[in-house]
């Protein structure tokens, strides 16, 4: 098997010129994201499709309707830990 050497410059200066207009960004009219640090970590961000987001225009108006179906629904059990050591349980099923 032979292999060629390549050359970085020029493979990298070949890239550039092919790339499509729409790629050529200038990366110095760029603005850091005003909302970056709006979002708390413990909060989860939800995008709503465009016919709800006409009915929940706020947050708060969001919240307050799934808190609302939040407790209409059953609440649900959730199943009781078992702490009993592993020689109880051995025993348990041998019997």
């Amino acid at each position: 098997m032979i292999m060629k050497k390549t050359s970085t410059a020029k493979s990298g200066q070949t890239e550039i010129a092919e790339m499509r207009s729409e790629y050529n960004f200038d990366y110095r009219q760029a603005r850091p994201n005003r909302f970056a640090g709006r979002i708390d970590k413990n909060r989860l961000v939800v995008v709503l499709d465009p016919d709800i987001a006409e009915v929940f225009t706020t947050p708060e108006s969001v919240n307050t309707v799934l808190r609302a179906l939040i407790n209409t629904m059953p609440k649900v059990r959730k199943p009781r830990m078992n702490h009993k050591s592993p020689t109880q349980t051995a025993a348990q099923e041998r019997a």
